[in-house]
């Protein structure tokens, strides 16, 4: 349970940082402990409230074949965008692409911790 909670954090905050460094449209004008509490937040969201979320929504995710999941790490991401005004989401497009990365990074980073 801990391990899940520690991937999530350190996926949201690679997955913040990449769509920082790399996708137009998103800009992070904080510093690094601002950056680190904004994964923190991410990552916490995606460990606590995506499960449930994903429950209440699971008939919706059959009949999309998962798109669904999508949407709901779009709107944790937007939610983030909201409590953090050194967080710049200019955008649907950059911000689904900022839920794609940051659920990558941490499908990677449980597939190597997995395998560790």
């Amino acid at each position: 349970m801990l391990r899940n909670f520690l991937i999530q954090i350190v996926a949201a905050i690679g997955g913040l940082w990449i769509a920082n460094r790399f996708l137009e449209g998103v800009l992070f004008t904080g510093d690094l402990p601002i950056l680190v509490a904004a994964g923190v937040v991410l990552g916490l969201g995606n460990a606590v409230l995506k499960p449930v979320l994903n429950l209440v929504t699971f008939p919706i995710r059959l009949l999309t074949l998962g798109l669904s999941g999508l949407l709901i790490m779009a709107a944790l991401v937007w939610g983030l965008d909201i409590l953090f005004p050194e967080l710049v989401i200019e955008g649907i497009i950059p911000l689904f692409g900022v839920a794609l990365i940051v659920w990558a990074s941490s499908v990677v980073l449980s597939l190597l911790w997995k395998n560790a």
